[in-house]
C-alpha cells in the first residue's frame, strides 16, 4: 500500500511540482489549494503526511498544524510547514514536525518526506 500525502498550497506551480516529485517516490498524493474544509479532508483521505504552505489564502499553516495536533483523531499525522516567511519561533509553537524554506531543492523536499512518512 503506498503512503498517502495531503499536500496544501496556494500556488497550482508549488502543488504540481510536489506531486510530480513525491509520485516519482511512489507516495500517494492528494494536492488542494482549499484550506476552509481541510480538517474534515484530513480525516477523509488519512493521510501519512500532511505538507502545508504557510501563508495561504485561508487560515495559516500554523493555525492548520495546531488544530491537526489538537485533534486526538489526527494528532498523530505528522506535519511539514513549507514557507518563503519562515519564522522557527512560530513554527516550534504550531507543533509542526519539520519545515522546508521557499525555494526547496527536490532532495531536501524528499529526505524530510522519507524521514517522517517511515519513522
Amino acid at each position: 500500500m503506498l503512503k498517502r500525502i495531503l499536500v496544501l498550497d496556494d500556488s497550482q506551480v508549488i502543488l504540481d511540482t510536489i506531486k510530480e516529485v513525491l509520485l516519482y517516490e511512489k507516495f500517494e498524493v492528494k494536492i488542494t489549494k482549499e484550506s476552509k474544509d481541510i480538517i474534515e479532508t484530513i480525516k477523509e483521505y488519512k493521510p501519512h503526511l500532511v505538507i502545508l504552505d504557510y501563508k495561504n489564502t485561508g487560515p495559516k499553516g500554523d493555525a492548520i498544524c495546531r488544530q491537526i495536533k489538537n485533534n486526538p483523531t489526527i494528532n498523530d499525522t505528522p506535519v511539514i510547514i513549507c514557507s518563503a516567511y519562515l519564522n522557527e519561533d512560530d513554527m516550534a509553537l504550531c507543533g509542526c514536525d519539520a519545515t522546508i524554506s521557499k525555494p526547496f531543492g527536490i532532495e531536501e523536499l524528499t529526505d524530510k518526506v522519507n524521514n517522517l512518512v517511515y519513522l
